[in-house]
């Protein structure tokens, strides 16, 4: 970890540790068969051995606890804690101690240190102790300054700094995937993957929607009266093992009805991952803004408020059209229905629908029957601004599941 050690011999000696939790001690388990040479002998040794599980001997994890022999890594999100001592290894009485930590990474330079404010005096074989943190926010290179400055008891003014390097890792990879309904309503799956080397406990996966949004979480299934995670009751994540969240975005209501806002909103929200490693390490990441690929409705935007699931063969039923204008400029509007192969419109085609404003809808109710059965597609339809002369064509608006009413024989 250090890189640099400082050349002139001073009153002071700087000692820095990183603060991590312990782990649980492993071992290698050496067995062997009852009718080999050593017979009972390793089984045995297993069991005496105080670092064992007693019933499980044969298990590599133990009961016993051991500390970091190493600096290990740091992913992002975590939180960075060092402990750094400066000790008076001299006979002599120090003065004026002032410890500055800084940590230094590609883009800023932040000031860890508790306090600023010099220590006054230290005396021979003592020494001044300080721990800081820090949740890592960066990838990438960071190095923590450690700075001492004082002064002796003959008033000569000394200064030193040590330099320790290391390396902040991602630990999860994610994402995401826009789906737009042919309402308003967005749907977002995020995949999330663990790509460190032990295993995380995912405590909270959630999306903060922007500020035109409210969202749904889909990743519960019902069960009694509350609902149950579809990752089960131990929301584990192994290493390299990803999951799917799932998420349903629905414009608020005092933005649903405003189309032309609707349409040019890209920010959807951001994700807020917690988990929790090793002896319950807490570790968090936000996105950033998530951004969509607005959909483009065009000037007029043709939508379904109501459907049936399924119809009757050659039995009238009826639809609910939401027209919406999403130009800045009134429309003046005529629909025509036009009959496919197995869709056949009911009523009158050609009608006035009358003058639409900008952002403005109309809910339009229609009547029609399917000569065909099986899945069909809902097809035909043809509106015409009178003002510009402009017309927009709608095909495969819908699809209906058309039944025969009768026995199969009687069909």
């Amino acid at each position: 970890m250090e890189v640099n050690q400082a050349k002139q011999e001073h009153l002071l000696a700087l000692k820095v540790m990183r603060l991590t939790k312990p782990t649980l001690f492993t071992n290698l388990p050496v067995t062997c068969e009852d009718r080999d040479l050593p017979g009972d002998l390793f089984c045995q040794l297993m069991r005496e051995d105080p670092s064992t599980i007693k019933g499980a001997e044969t298990l590599m994890l133990g009961e016993m606890l051991t500390l970091p022999q190493n600096f290990g890594n740091i992913f992002l999100g975590e939180t960075f804690s060092s402990y750094i001592s400066v000790h008076n290894d001299s006979s002599q009485v120090v003065k004026d101690i002032l410890v500055k930590a800084d940590l230094q990474t590609s883009s800023q330079r932040l000031n860890l240190s508790a306090s600023n404010s010099a220590v006054a005096e230290l005396k021979p074989e003592c020494c001044i102790d300080d721990v800081i943190h820090h949740e890592v926010k960066e990838i990438g290179t960071h190095i923590l300054v450690c700075a001492v400055s004082y002064t002796t008891q003959y008033g000569e003014k000394l200064y030193f700094r040590k330099f320790f390097k290391f390396q902040v890792l991602k630990p999860l990879d994610v994402k995401t995937k826009f789906y737009n309904a042919e309402t308003d309503e967005v749907f977002l799956e995020a995949q999330i993957q663990n790509i460190t080397t032990s295993p995380m406990f995912m405590e909270k996966v959630s999306l903060e929607p922007s500020l035109m949004y409210n969202v749904t979480e889909l990743n519960t299934v019902a069960c009694g009266e509350q609902g149950e995670s579809t990752f089960g009751k131990m929301s584990y994540l192994q290493p390299m093992d990803t999951r799917q969240y799932l998420y349903c975005l629905k414009p608020k209501p005092e933005y649903a009805e405003k189309a032309g806002v609707i349409k040019g909103v890209t920010v959807i929200g951001k994700l807020d991952i917690v988990w929790k490693t090793n002896l319950g390490e807490r570790g968090r990441l936000q996105t950033s803004q998530l951004q969509r690929m607005a959909p483009g409705y065009g000037d007029i935007r043709l939508s379904l408020e109501m459907i049936p699931d399924t119809v009757n063969l050659e039995q009238p039923f009826e639809i609910i059209c939401k027209i919406t204008n999403c130009s800045e400029r009134t429309m003046d509007l005529v629909l025509e229905m036009c009959n496919t192969r197995s869709i056949h419109w009911c009523g009158v085609s050609g009608r006035q629908l009358g003058k639409v404003s900008p952002a403005a809808f109309l809910s339009l109710p229609l009547t029609l029957l399917s000569s065909v059965q099986g899945l069909q597609s809902i097809s035909g339809l043809r509106l015409t601004d009178t003002f510009l002369k402009r017309t927009y064509e709608y095909d495969d608006i819908a699809q209906v599941c058309v039944v025969c009413p009768f026995t199969s024989n009687e069909c």
